[in-house]
This record gives C-alpha cells, sequence and structure tokens, in this order.
C-alpha cells in the first residue's frame, strides 16, 4: 500500500507519460505535490521503487517508466491529485458483532500494516505485512491495524522498540493521547498529541527528543493508540 504522496506521486508521473511520453521533472514533480524540496521527491520516487511502482532506466536522464498501479486505482483514471491523506489502507480489524447470547472469539484478526516511527519521523511502510491476533477486549468500536514500533522516543511512556501498537482508526483525538500522526502528508509518528491555541504539539516521552509544534494544516491525526503488544 502508499501513502498519500506516493500515490499522488506516482499517478502525476503517469498522466504526464501518457500524455507526453517523458516523464515530469523533479522541479515539476515538487511543484505538482507541493513539496520544499527536491529530497521529499527522491524519498517518493525511492519509496515506489522499492514497492514496485516504478523503474528508473539507467544511463537516461529523467527517464522512468511505471511499472503498475495501484490495485485501487481504475483504469482510465484521469486525474492525479484528490487523494486524501491516510498513512493506513485497506482490510482493517473489527470487533466482530455476535448474536445475544453468544460470546466473542477469543481473538481477532488485526492486519499489521507496516512500521512506525517514536522518534525522528520515518515514512509509513504501507505493505499489509500480516495479521497479528489481538484479544477483543483491547479493540474499541471502529477500524484498528497494527504497527511495529521504532525508535525509543516513547519509552517513558511504556512504549520500545519492537513492541507492536494497537491502533483504532481516527481522524480526532483529545488532548494528552497518543496518536499516529501524519505530518505534511507525508512522515508518520507516534506521539503524544497537545493543543496550544492554533498549534498542535506533538511530544515525545523521552527528555533526549524535543517537542515539535507544528501548524494546525500539517498534522493530521490517523489513529489513537488503544493497546500494546510485546514479545520477550
Amino acid at each position: 500500500m502508499l501513502t498519500a504522496k506516493q500515490k499522488e506521486l506516482l499517478m502525476f508521473i503517469h498522466e504526464r507519460l501518457k500524455e507526453t511520453g517523458v516523464p515530469p521533472s523533479f522541479d515539476e514533480m515538487k511543484e505538482a505535490l507541493d513539496l520544499k524540496s527536491k529530497s521529499g521527491i527522491h524519498r517518493l520516487i525511492t519509496a515506489l521503487e522499492e514497492r514496485g511502482f516504478v523503474r528508473r532506466l539507467p544511463h537516461r536522464a529523467r527517464a522512468m517508466e511505471i511499472v503498475r498501479l495501484p490495485e485501487s486505482v481504475p483504469q482510465g483514471l484521469n486525474r492525479a491529485r484528490g487523494f486524501s491523506p491516510s498513512v493506513i489502507e485497506g482490510s482493517l480489524g473489527r470487533v466482530p458483532q455476535v448474536a445475544e447470547g453468544e460470546s466473542l472469539p477469543q481473538t481477532v484478526s488485526v492486519p499489521v500494516m507496516g512500521r512506525i516511527a517514536a522518534g525522528v519521523p520515518i515514512e509509513a511502510i504501507q505493505t499489509r505485512l500480516s495479521t497479528i491476533e489481538v484479544p477483543p477486549e483491547i479493540l474499541s468500536k471502529g477500524e484498528h491495524y497494527a504497527l511495529e514500533v521504532k525508535g525509543d522516543s516513547m519509552i517513558d511512556a511504556g512504549i520500545l522498540e519492537g513492541d507492536t501498537i494497537i491502533v483504532r482508526k481516527c481522524e480526532d483525538a483529545n488532548n494528552g493521547d497518543i496518536v499516529v500522526a501524519l505530518v505534511d502528508e507525508e512522515e508518520a509518528t507516534l506521539k503524544r498529541l497537545r493543543r496550544r491555541g492554533d498549534s498542535i504539539a506533538l511530544e515525545a516521552a523521552n527528555p533526549s527528543y524535543e517537542t515539535r509544534i507544528f501548524g494546525p494544516d500539517r498534522v493530521h491525526v490517523q489513529g489513537r493508540l488503544v493497546g500494546l503488544i510485546r514479545r520477550y
């Protein structure tokens, strides 16, 4: 699966190749995706290449080809923009409905959707890696997904590198909630959310990391932490 920016860039390249037969320049891609630097485009293209969506052709400047499009993109799509930001896509774990008198199953399968940074933000991996069996008592109403934690910025909240967190998919959170936050529609991180006037603070739970402050339009909540699983 792809992040919104990865998908947006892929479709922009696809449409440009369809129209002109020539891939867009890095400056054109940066402008189309409203990014501040070309380094962001380099990261996105590398991610698309690693996931098998594009192929860079050797010995030719600006040469690349589209290998495949996301399955969710209908054939004949003629727009590259307008994808809503979403760290996670796909079928997400829900607590099953049971009839009166029946008991809940002992476990519920929740998809493990990749890795989330508890430290300096990194791009979330969008590929559904596996599933994990979770006690239904951990889950609330709605859709859930799991992520592997990378980094140590949340250790004082009891979240360690290598832990698997269970996240309820949502777009809002209360002050003090630990959330999966998407920054600038590109990078995902696990932090405690605080609202400070018109700004949003993403707080680490480790004194080695500084609190990062953003404008409200730069941070999108992708889910709220509801549980944690640790293997010894």
